[in-house]
């Protein structure tokens, strides 16, 4: 009797409470199959928000120079370059590294990360930041065929979510219209921004303007009017702002290209003295291949300059009778 008492008592004691949850379970094999993911992670993290910063301060008007641009992204090198040793393999740190080196102009080192990206998911399987990047860098060097490969795989539908597919269309159809095949070239930005949009974002300003900035050189002078008169209408005296904010964060490729877009972007709102300086600035770069077209824009702005001012309108004379009170 006194063993059969004792038995559920000692089997009692045998059993004991689950152990509570442990937080650093399963973290073993993650460490294994990714070291340094916490600390990598948190660079990654206080790099964008850099970056970030970097892009605010070239669209603002307190850093025209872009020295303060330039160094959030010289602070970043040094931990991206860490963040790639302990993880060379990370596609956010081969991106951010890439970025940085071709925003300070490290052209040779931005493309070995990229490459080393594409190494890392297949060409095919690559984001359009990565191709689109490498095309970009590519076009700048004069390599036109793998500049055109790159921004083709980099090429998808315009979002504001990615804010970079709209430089990647911008810079197709310019290295299209650089090979010649202007008509490719106006192709890919009317596809991309219809006649009709009933609103604009920056992204969207950028390329629609672009449209009308391939018309121009295309000589199809209704064409770019009908673009740059919609953008008017449609953003009611905000285009100048939001244009001028997008060509803000564009490389062109040649850098020469930037006078063209802003001539075009002042002749539109009326601005004839800046436009005049602008399309002049383009001319005397060099024998550049729309030239001729910015010396035509000259010539115009000159001509409308010396048609007499139209006579100040009349006012009426009218003539009150004073009333009498009875």
């Amino acid at each position: 009797m006194t063993a059969l008492l004792v038995a559920p008592r000692a089997h009692a004691d045998l059993i004991q409470a689950p152990p509570a949850p442990d937080p650093e379970r399963g973290n073993f094999w993650r460490n294994v199959i990714a070291p340094h993911q916490a600390e990598v992670a948190l660079i990654v993290s206080k790099v964008k928000n850099a970056l970030n910063q970097a892009d605010n301060a070239l669209a603002s008007d307190y850093d025209p120079a872009g020295q303060e641009h330039l160094r959030f992204y010289r602070e970043v090198l040094g931990p991206l370059r860490y963040a790639r040793r302990l993880q060379p393999d990370n596609l956010e740190v081969l991106r951010l590294y890439a970025q940085a080196c071709d925003e300070l102009g490290k052209t040779r080192q931005a493309i070995e990360a990229l490459q080393a990206a594409l190494d890392v998911t297949g060409p095919s399987k690559a984001p359009p930041d990565i191709t689109g990047r490498l095309g970009i860098i590519y076009l700048r060097l004069g390599k036109l065929d793998d500049a055109i490969r790159y921004l083709r795989m980099a090429q998808t539908p315009l979002t504001p979510q990615a804010p970079m597919t709209a430089h990647v269309l911008v810079h197709l159809s310019n290295a299209l219209a650089a090979r010649g095949q202007t008509g490719e070239a106006i192709d890919v930005l009317a596809n991309a921004v219809p006649l009709n949009a009933p609103y604009y974002s920056t992204e969207a300003a950028l390329v629609a303007f672009s449209l009308a900035v391939q018309y121009d050189r295309d000589e199809q002078h209704g064409a770019a009017f009908d673009v740059l008169d919609r953008m008017q209408t449609v953003l009611q005296g905000q285009m100048a702002a939001l244009v001028q904010t997008s060509l803000a964060q564009m490389r062109f490729a040649p850098a020469e290209d930037q006078h063209y877009y802003l001539g075009l972007l002042y002749e539109a709102v009326g601005s004839y003295t800046e436009a005049r300086a602008e399309w002049a600035l383009y001319a005397a770069s060099g024998d550049l291949p729309y030239r001729g077209r910015a010396l035509d824009h000259i010539a115009g702005i000159d001509a409308l300059r010396r048609l007499p001012a139209p006579p100040a309108p009349v006012m009426p004379v009218v003539h009150f009778r004073r009333s009498h009170t009875p």
